[in-house]
Protein backbone atom coordinates (compact mmCIF):
# COMPACT_ATOMS: atom_id res chain seq x y z
CA UNK A 1 0.00 0.00 0.00
CA UNK A 2 1.48 3.35 -1.08
CA UNK A 3 1.33 6.39 1.18
CA UNK A 4 -0.45 9.43 -0.22
CA UNK A 5 1.81 12.45 -0.75
CA UNK A 6 1.76 15.10 1.96
CA UNK A 7 0.29 18.44 0.90
CA UNK A 8 2.77 21.09 2.11
CA UNK A 9 2.60 24.88 2.18
CA UNK A 10 5.91 26.80 2.32
CA UNK A 11 5.60 30.45 3.42
CA UNK A 12 8.84 32.45 3.52
CA UNK A 13 9.91 35.77 2.00
CA UNK A 14 13.38 34.37 1.19
CA UNK A 15 13.31 32.82 -2.27
CA UNK A 16 16.32 30.62 -1.49
CA UNK A 17 14.55 29.07 1.51
CA UNK A 18 11.43 28.37 -0.58
CA UNK A 19 13.58 26.81 -3.31
CA UNK A 20 15.43 24.49 -0.92
CA UNK A 21 12.23 23.35 0.78
CA UNK A 22 10.41 22.79 -2.53
CA UNK A 23 13.29 20.76 -3.99
CA UNK A 24 13.63 18.67 -0.83
CA UNK A 25 9.93 17.96 -0.45
CA UNK A 26 9.09 17.34 -4.09
CA UNK A 27 12.05 14.99 -4.45
CA UNK A 28 10.55 13.02 -1.54
CA UNK A 29 7.23 12.82 -3.39
CA UNK A 30 5.22 15.51 -1.61
CA UNK A 31 3.03 18.24 -3.11
CA UNK A 32 4.31 21.77 -2.46
CA UNK A 33 2.69 25.22 -2.69
CA UNK A 34 4.93 28.21 -1.98
CA UNK A 35 4.07 31.80 -1.00
CA UNK A 36 6.15 34.81 0.06
CA UNK A 37 3.99 36.62 2.65
CA UNK A 38 1.69 36.11 5.61
CA UNK A 39 -1.37 37.33 3.68
CA UNK A 40 -0.69 34.90 0.84
CA UNK A 41 -0.26 32.09 3.33
CA UNK A 42 -3.63 32.80 4.93
CA UNK A 43 -5.29 32.94 1.50
CA UNK A 44 -3.73 29.61 0.48
CA UNK A 45 -4.81 27.95 3.73
CA UNK A 46 -8.38 29.19 3.21
CA UNK A 47 -8.46 27.98 -0.40
CA UNK A 48 -7.46 24.34 0.15
CA UNK A 49 -6.48 21.96 2.95
CA UNK A 50 -2.81 21.31 3.74
CA UNK A 51 -1.33 18.54 5.86
CA UNK A 52 1.72 20.59 6.83
CA UNK A 53 2.88 24.21 6.61
CA UNK A 54 6.43 25.54 6.98
CA UNK A 55 5.93 29.21 8.00
CA UNK A 56 8.63 31.84 8.57
CA UNK A 57 8.27 33.65 11.91
CA UNK A 58 9.06 37.04 10.26
CA UNK A 59 7.78 37.94 6.76
CA UNK A 60 5.73 40.69 5.08
CA UNK A 61 2.18 40.98 6.38
CA UNK A 62 1.06 38.71 9.23
CA UNK A 63 3.91 36.99 11.07
CA UNK A 64 4.36 33.25 11.18
CA UNK A 65 2.86 33.14 14.66
CA UNK A 66 -0.19 35.08 13.41
CA UNK A 67 -0.58 32.61 10.54
CA UNK A 68 -0.36 29.83 13.11
CA UNK A 69 -3.12 31.51 15.15
CA UNK A 70 -5.24 31.75 11.99
CA UNK A 71 -4.85 28.02 11.32
CA UNK A 72 -5.90 27.17 14.85
CA UNK A 73 -8.86 29.61 14.74
CA UNK A 74 -10.08 27.88 11.59
CA UNK A 75 -9.95 24.54 13.39
CA UNK A 76 -7.85 23.14 10.54
CA UNK A 77 -5.82 19.96 10.92
CA UNK A 78 -2.78 21.56 9.30
CA UNK A 79 0.39 20.91 11.28
CA UNK A 80 2.53 24.08 11.42
CA UNK A 81 6.30 24.26 11.67
CA UNK A 82 7.66 27.73 12.52
CA UNK A 83 10.87 28.70 10.71
CA UNK A 84 13.13 31.06 12.65
CA UNK A 85 16.60 32.52 12.29
CA UNK A 86 16.71 33.40 16.00
CA UNK A 87 17.24 30.32 18.14
CA UNK A 88 15.86 31.73 21.42
CA UNK A 89 13.96 30.52 24.46
CA UNK A 90 11.16 33.02 23.78
CA UNK A 91 10.65 31.88 20.18
CA UNK A 92 10.66 28.22 21.18
CA UNK A 93 8.16 28.63 24.01
CA UNK A 94 5.94 30.99 22.03
CA UNK A 95 5.76 28.71 19.00
CA UNK A 96 5.03 25.57 21.03
CA UNK A 97 2.56 27.38 23.27
CA UNK A 98 0.49 28.48 20.28
CA UNK A 99 0.26 24.91 19.04
CA UNK A 100 3.12 24.51 16.54
CA UNK A 101 4.17 20.98 15.65
CA UNK A 102 7.79 22.05 15.98
CA UNK A 103 10.15 24.77 14.86
CA UNK A 104 13.02 24.79 12.40
CA UNK A 105 16.15 26.91 12.88
CA UNK A 106 17.96 28.39 9.88
CA UNK A 107 20.20 27.04 8.45
CA UNK A 108 18.59 23.60 8.53
CA UNK A 109 19.47 20.16 7.22
CA UNK A 110 17.45 18.18 4.67
CA UNK A 111 17.08 15.36 7.21
CA UNK A 112 15.43 17.78 9.65
CA UNK A 113 12.83 18.78 7.05
CA UNK A 114 11.96 15.21 6.10
CA UNK A 115 11.87 14.21 9.76
CA UNK A 116 9.28 16.90 10.41
CA UNK A 117 7.13 15.62 7.53
CA UNK A 118 7.13 12.19 9.14
CA UNK A 119 6.35 13.71 12.52
CA UNK A 120 3.37 15.51 10.97
CA UNK A 121 2.08 12.23 9.56
CA UNK A 122 2.29 10.54 12.97
CA UNK A 123 0.63 13.34 14.90
CA UNK A 124 -2.10 14.54 12.53
CA UNK A 125 -4.74 12.42 14.22
CA UNK A 126 -3.92 14.18 17.50
CA UNK A 127 -4.24 17.77 16.26
CA UNK A 128 -7.28 18.44 18.44
CA UNK A 129 -4.94 18.11 21.44
CA UNK A 130 -2.40 20.40 19.83
CA UNK A 131 -5.11 23.08 19.38
CA UNK A 132 -5.55 23.19 23.16
CA UNK A 133 -1.97 24.39 23.51
CA UNK A 134 -2.82 27.73 21.82
CA UNK A 135 -3.00 30.75 24.12
CA UNK A 136 -1.62 34.26 24.45
CA UNK A 137 1.70 35.04 26.05
CA UNK A 138 1.54 35.85 29.72
CA UNK A 139 4.04 36.47 32.52
CA UNK A 140 7.31 36.63 30.60
CA UNK A 141 10.26 35.83 32.87
CA UNK A 142 12.64 38.55 33.99
CA UNK A 143 16.32 38.54 33.04
CA UNK A 144 17.25 36.96 36.35
CA UNK A 145 14.67 34.17 36.04
CA UNK A 146 15.07 33.41 32.34
CA UNK A 147 16.09 29.99 31.11
CA UNK A 148 19.12 30.30 28.85
CA UNK A 149 20.59 27.83 26.40
CA UNK A 150 20.94 26.87 22.75
CA UNK A 151 21.90 23.20 23.04
CA UNK A 152 19.50 20.57 21.65
CA UNK A 153 18.80 19.34 25.19
CA UNK A 154 17.72 22.81 26.35
CA UNK A 155 15.63 23.41 23.24
CA UNK A 156 13.69 20.25 24.10
CA UNK A 157 13.12 21.67 27.59
CA UNK A 158 11.87 24.94 26.08
CA UNK A 159 9.43 23.09 23.84
CA UNK A 160 8.15 21.01 26.74
CA UNK A 161 7.54 24.18 28.75
CA UNK A 162 5.45 25.54 25.88
CA UNK A 163 3.47 22.34 25.47
CA UNK A 164 2.54 22.28 29.16
CA UNK A 165 1.39 25.91 29.21
CA UNK A 166 -2.32 25.17 28.86
CA UNK A 167 -2.31 22.18 31.20
CA UNK A 168 -2.39 21.74 34.96
CA UNK A 169 -0.70 18.33 35.01
CA UNK A 170 1.95 17.58 37.61
CA UNK A 171 5.55 17.92 36.46
CA UNK A 172 8.70 16.28 37.85
CA UNK A 173 11.95 18.10 37.06
CA UNK A 174 15.11 16.04 37.54
CA UNK A 175 18.78 16.93 37.33
CA UNK A 176 21.92 17.44 39.35
CA UNK A 177 22.15 20.24 41.89
CA UNK A 178 22.71 23.59 40.23
CA UNK A 179 21.25 22.71 36.82
CA UNK A 180 18.34 25.17 37.16
CA UNK A 181 15.38 23.04 38.22
CA UNK A 182 13.61 25.92 39.97
CA UNK A 183 14.07 28.10 36.88
CA UNK A 184 12.26 25.45 34.84
CA UNK A 185 9.46 25.39 37.40
CA UNK A 186 9.16 29.18 37.27
CA UNK A 187 9.18 29.13 33.46
CA UNK A 188 6.30 26.63 33.44
CA UNK A 189 4.39 28.78 35.92
CA UNK A 190 5.06 31.99 33.97
CA UNK A 191 3.91 30.40 30.71
CA UNK A 192 0.70 29.02 32.21
CA UNK A 193 -2.76 30.42 32.89
CA UNK A 194 -1.71 30.57 36.57
CA UNK A 195 1.01 33.16 35.92
CA UNK A 196 -0.94 35.86 37.75
CA UNK A 197 -1.18 33.60 40.81
CA UNK A 198 1.55 32.97 43.39
CA UNK A 199 4.61 30.80 42.82
CA UNK A 200 5.51 29.22 46.17
CA UNK A 201 8.71 27.18 46.59
CA UNK A 202 9.41 24.71 49.41
CA UNK A 203 12.71 22.86 49.83
CA UNK A 204 11.88 19.55 51.48
CA UNK A 205 15.52 18.97 52.43
CA UNK A 206 15.98 22.34 54.14
CA UNK A 207 13.11 22.10 56.64
CA UNK A 208 13.33 19.82 59.71
CA UNK A 209 11.06 16.82 59.23
CA UNK A 210 9.08 17.58 62.40
CA UNK A 211 8.17 21.03 61.00
CA UNK A 212 7.61 20.10 57.35
CA UNK A 213 3.99 18.96 57.78
CA UNK A 214 3.03 22.26 59.36
CA UNK A 215 5.02 24.16 56.74
CA UNK A 216 3.11 22.47 53.91
CA UNK A 217 -0.39 22.05 55.29
CA UNK A 218 -0.54 24.70 58.01
CA UNK A 219 -1.67 24.36 61.62
CA UNK A 220 -4.28 25.65 64.01
CA UNK A 221 -3.44 27.75 67.02
CA UNK A 222 -2.50 25.48 69.92
CA UNK A 223 -2.13 22.42 67.70
CA UNK A 224 1.26 21.71 69.30
CA UNK A 225 3.72 23.31 71.68
CA UNK A 226 4.84 26.61 70.21
CA UNK A 227 1.85 27.01 67.88
CA UNK A 228 0.87 30.38 69.36
CA UNK A 229 -0.99 31.40 66.21
CA UNK A 230 -2.54 29.69 63.21
CA UNK A 231 -0.54 29.22 60.01
CA UNK A 232 -2.02 28.84 56.53
CA UNK A 233 0.71 26.58 55.13
CA UNK A 234 2.34 26.61 51.71
CA UNK A 235 -0.51 24.82 49.93
CA UNK A 236 -2.96 27.54 50.86
CA UNK A 237 -0.32 30.22 50.23
CA UNK A 238 -0.14 28.91 46.64
CA UNK A 239 -3.93 29.02 46.10
CA UNK A 240 -4.64 29.71 42.42
CA UNK A 241 -0.97 29.36 41.52
CA UNK A 242 1.89 26.86 41.59
CA UNK A 243 3.55 25.00 44.46
CA UNK A 244 7.13 23.97 43.74
CA UNK A 245 8.28 21.06 45.92
CA UNK A 246 12.05 21.03 45.62
CA UNK A 247 14.06 17.96 46.63
CA UNK A 248 10.91 15.86 46.88
CA UNK A 249 13.12 12.78 47.21
CA UNK A 250 14.14 13.96 50.69
CA UNK A 251 10.58 14.13 52.03
CA UNK A 252 9.92 11.65 54.89
CA UNK A 253 7.88 8.63 53.78
CA UNK A 254 5.17 9.23 56.39
CA UNK A 255 4.62 12.73 55.03
CA UNK A 256 4.57 11.43 51.46
CA UNK A 257 1.37 9.56 52.31
CA UNK A 258 -0.30 12.81 53.42
CA UNK A 259 0.92 14.60 50.31
CA UNK A 260 -0.54 11.83 48.16
CA UNK A 261 -3.94 12.27 49.81
CA UNK A 262 -3.85 15.99 49.02
CA UNK A 263 -3.02 15.29 45.39
CA UNK A 264 -5.84 12.75 45.15
CA UNK A 265 -8.52 14.79 46.91
CA UNK A 266 -7.47 18.38 46.31
CA UNK A 267 -8.04 19.02 50.01
CA UNK A 268 -5.65 20.05 52.78
CA UNK A 269 -6.16 19.41 56.48
CA UNK A 270 -4.09 21.66 58.71
CA UNK A 271 -2.43 20.17 61.79
CA UNK A 272 -4.99 20.32 64.59
CA UNK A 273 -7.90 21.11 62.22
CA UNK A 274 -11.11 19.08 62.10
CA UNK A 275 -12.16 19.80 58.54
CA UNK A 276 -10.24 19.79 55.26
CA UNK A 277 -10.08 22.81 52.98
CA UNK A 278 -10.13 22.68 49.17
CA UNK A 279 -7.04 24.03 47.39
CA UNK A 280 -6.54 24.89 43.71
CA UNK A 281 -2.81 24.43 43.22
CA UNK A 282 -0.60 23.07 40.45
CA UNK A 283 2.26 20.87 41.66
CA UNK A 284 5.76 20.92 40.20
CA UNK A 285 8.30 18.75 42.01
CA UNK A 286 12.06 18.47 41.57
CA UNK A 287 14.87 16.22 42.75
CA UNK A 288 18.51 15.45 42.14
CA UNK A 289 17.92 11.83 43.19
CA UNK A 290 17.07 8.77 41.09
CA UNK A 291 13.53 8.26 42.41
CA UNK A 292 13.18 4.83 40.85
CA UNK A 293 16.07 3.75 43.06
CA UNK A 294 14.39 5.48 46.00
CA UNK A 295 11.22 3.47 45.32
CA UNK A 296 13.28 0.28 45.32
CA UNK A 297 14.93 1.06 48.67
CA UNK A 298 11.64 2.17 50.26
CA UNK A 299 12.43 5.86 50.72
CA UNK A 300 9.92 6.94 48.05
CA UNK A 301 6.32 5.86 47.61
CA UNK A 302 5.72 4.44 44.15
CA UNK A 303 2.13 5.71 43.98
CA UNK A 304 3.28 9.24 44.83
CA UNK A 305 5.98 9.07 42.16
CA UNK A 306 3.35 8.16 39.56
CA UNK A 307 1.25 11.14 40.65
CA UNK A 308 4.18 13.56 40.43
CA UNK A 309 5.78 12.26 37.23
CA UNK A 310 2.90 12.86 34.82
CA UNK A 311 5.29 14.93 32.69
CA UNK A 312 9.01 14.38 33.34
CA UNK A 313 11.56 17.07 32.46
CA UNK A 314 15.26 16.23 32.74
CA UNK A 315 17.97 18.89 32.91
CA UNK A 316 21.34 17.48 31.84
CA UNK A 317 24.46 18.66 33.68
CA UNK A 318 26.38 21.56 32.16
CA UNK A 319 29.33 19.31 31.23
CA UNK A 320 27.00 17.45 28.83
CA UNK A 321 25.87 20.65 27.05
CA UNK A 322 29.05 22.73 26.62
CA UNK A 323 27.38 24.67 23.79
CA UNK A 324 25.40 26.50 26.49
CA UNK A 325 28.47 27.79 28.34
CA UNK A 326 29.17 30.84 26.10
CA UNK A 327 25.56 32.04 26.08
CA UNK A 328 25.18 31.47 29.82
CA UNK A 329 28.44 33.28 30.50
CA UNK A 330 27.38 36.33 28.47
CA UNK A 331 23.98 36.26 30.15
CA UNK A 332 25.51 36.36 33.64
CA UNK A 333 28.00 39.09 32.69
CA UNK A 334 25.13 41.19 31.35
CA UNK A 335 23.05 40.50 34.44
CA UNK A 336 25.66 41.19 37.13
CA UNK A 337 28.08 43.74 35.65
CA UNK A 338 25.87 46.71 36.47
CA UNK A 339 24.56 45.22 39.71
CA UNK A 340 28.10 44.76 41.05
CA UNK A 341 29.24 48.21 39.80
CA UNK A 342 32.22 46.73 37.99
CA UNK A 343 33.99 48.06 34.92
CA UNK A 344 34.21 44.55 33.42
CA UNK A 345 31.71 44.16 30.58
CA UNK A 346 33.31 41.94 27.95
CA UNK A 347 34.76 38.45 27.55
CA UNK A 348 37.92 37.53 25.69
CA UNK A 349 37.61 34.60 23.27
CA UNK A 350 40.35 32.80 25.21
CA UNK A 351 38.23 33.17 28.36
CA UNK A 352 35.27 31.40 26.79
CA UNK A 353 37.60 28.64 25.61
CA UNK A 354 38.94 28.20 29.14
CA UNK A 355 35.46 28.12 30.67
CA UNK A 356 34.43 25.56 28.06
CA UNK A 357 37.22 23.22 29.16
CA UNK A 358 36.21 23.30 32.83
CA UNK A 359 34.00 20.44 34.08
CA UNK A 360 31.56 22.61 36.15
CA UNK A 361 30.65 20.01 38.80
CA UNK A 362 28.38 22.65 40.37
CA UNK A 363 26.67 23.18 37.01
CA UNK A 364 24.99 26.49 36.09
CA UNK A 365 25.00 27.70 39.71
CA UNK A 366 28.79 27.28 39.89
CA UNK A 367 29.21 29.13 36.58
CA UNK A 368 27.00 31.96 37.83
CA UNK A 369 29.01 32.33 41.04
CA UNK A 370 32.29 32.15 39.12
CA UNK A 371 31.18 35.01 36.86
CA UNK A 372 30.19 37.14 39.86
CA UNK A 373 33.51 36.45 41.55
CA UNK A 374 35.50 37.28 38.40
CA UNK A 375 33.54 40.51 37.88
CA UNK A 376 34.35 41.65 41.42
CA UNK A 377 38.06 40.86 41.09
CA UNK A 378 38.63 41.93 37.46
CA UNK A 379 41.00 44.84 36.94
CA UNK A 380 39.80 45.92 33.49
CA UNK A 381 36.82 45.96 31.16
CA UNK A 382 37.60 42.56 29.63
CA UNK A 383 37.39 39.32 31.59
CA UNK A 384 40.62 37.51 30.80
CA UNK A 385 41.45 33.81 31.37
CA UNK A 386 43.54 34.71 34.43
CA UNK A 387 40.45 36.21 36.08
CA UNK A 388 39.25 32.62 36.44
CA UNK A 389 42.51 31.19 37.78
CA UNK A 390 40.70 30.31 41.01
CA UNK A 391 38.91 27.47 39.16
CA UNK A 392 42.15 25.50 39.00
CA UNK A 393 42.55 25.65 42.78
CA UNK A 394 38.97 24.53 43.34
CA UNK A 395 39.41 21.64 40.91
CA UNK A 396 42.57 20.55 42.71
CA UNK A 397 40.81 20.76 46.07
CA UNK A 398 38.04 18.48 44.81
CA UNK A 399 40.53 15.89 43.63
CA UNK A 400 41.71 15.17 47.18
CA UNK A 401 38.80 15.88 49.54
CA UNK A 402 39.45 12.67 51.44
CA UNK A 403 42.77 14.01 52.72
CA UNK A 404 41.06 16.86 54.58
CA UNK A 405 38.34 14.52 55.77
CA UNK A 406 40.94 12.14 57.20
CA UNK A 407 42.68 15.00 59.03
CA UNK A 408 39.38 16.09 60.61
CA UNK A 409 38.45 12.50 61.50
CA UNK A 410 41.84 11.97 63.13
CA UNK A 411 41.55 15.20 65.12
CA UNK A 412 38.08 14.26 66.37
CA UNK A 413 39.27 10.77 67.31
CA UNK A 414 42.20 12.27 69.20
CA UNK A 415 39.95 14.60 71.21
CA UNK A 416 37.57 11.77 72.05
CA UNK A 417 40.43 9.47 73.08
CA UNK A 418 41.70 12.16 75.45
CA UNK A 419 38.25 12.53 76.95
CA UNK A 420 38.28 16.10 75.70
CA UNK A 421 34.88 16.01 73.99
CA UNK A 422 33.46 19.42 74.91
CA UNK A 423 32.42 21.75 72.06
CA UNK A 424 34.08 19.60 69.39
CA UNK A 425 32.19 21.31 66.58
CA UNK A 426 33.38 24.79 67.52
CA UNK A 427 36.94 23.73 68.17
CA UNK A 428 37.33 21.86 64.87
CA UNK A 429 35.84 24.77 62.92
CA UNK A 430 38.28 27.18 64.55
CA UNK A 431 41.20 24.90 63.66
CA UNK A 432 40.11 24.84 60.02
CA UNK A 433 39.00 28.49 59.78
CA UNK A 434 42.20 30.08 61.02
CA UNK A 435 44.57 28.65 58.37
CA UNK A 436 41.92 29.14 55.71
CA UNK A 437 41.46 32.83 56.44
CA UNK A 438 45.17 33.44 57.00
CA UNK A 439 46.06 31.81 53.66
CA UNK A 440 43.53 33.83 51.68
CA UNK A 441 44.51 37.08 53.44
CA UNK A 442 48.18 36.44 52.63
CA UNK A 443 47.30 35.75 49.01
CA UNK A 444 45.38 39.06 48.79
CA UNK A 445 48.03 41.05 50.70
CA UNK A 446 45.57 41.71 53.49
CA UNK A 447 42.90 43.24 51.19
CA UNK A 448 39.73 42.29 53.04
CA UNK A 449 37.37 43.12 50.16
CA UNK A 450 39.20 40.78 47.78
CA UNK A 451 39.63 38.15 50.48
CA UNK A 452 35.93 38.17 51.31
CA UNK A 453 35.09 37.82 47.60
CA UNK A 454 37.41 34.84 47.21
CA UNK A 455 36.06 33.21 50.33
CA UNK A 456 32.48 33.84 49.19
CA UNK A 457 31.50 35.56 52.43
CA UNK A 458 30.40 39.05 53.44
CA UNK A 459 33.20 41.53 54.31
CA UNK A 460 31.64 42.22 57.72
CA UNK A 461 31.62 38.48 58.42
CA UNK A 462 35.31 38.31 57.53
CA UNK A 463 36.16 41.25 59.81
CA UNK A 464 34.27 39.61 62.65
CA UNK A 465 36.17 36.33 62.14
CA UNK A 466 39.52 38.16 62.05
CA UNK A 467 38.70 39.74 65.40
CA UNK A 468 37.31 36.56 67.01
CA UNK A 469 40.26 34.41 65.95
CA UNK A 470 42.90 37.09 66.65
CA UNK A 471 44.29 36.91 63.13
CA UNK A 472 47.06 39.36 62.30
CA UNK A 473 46.80 40.93 58.86
CA UNK A 474 49.85 40.71 56.58
CA UNK A 475 52.22 43.66 56.97
CA UNK A 476 50.91 44.57 60.43
CA UNK A 477 52.73 44.03 63.70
Amino acid sequence: MTTAPTRVLVADDEQSIRFVLRETLEEAGHEVTEVASGDAAIEALAARPFDLAFVDIRMPGPSGLEVLDHVRALGADTAVVIITAQNTFENAVEAMKRGALDYLVKPFAVADVLGLVEKARRTRSLQHEVRELRREVSGQATLGERLVGTSPAMLEVFKTVGKMAASDVAVLVTGESGTGKELVARAIHNASARSEGPFVAVNSAAIPRELLESELFGHERGAFTGAVQARAGRFRDAQGGTLFLDEIGDMPVELQAKLLRVLQSGEVTAVGAQRPEHVDVRIIAATHRDLDTSVADGSMREDLLYRLRVVPVHLPPLRERPADIPVLTRHFVERYAQELSTSARYLADETLERLGRYAWPGNVRELENAIKRALVLASGEVLAPEDFAFLEGEAAAREAPADLERVVEAEVASLLAKGDAEEIHRRILERVERPLLESVLRETDGNQIRAAARLGINRNTLRKKISELGIRLPGRA
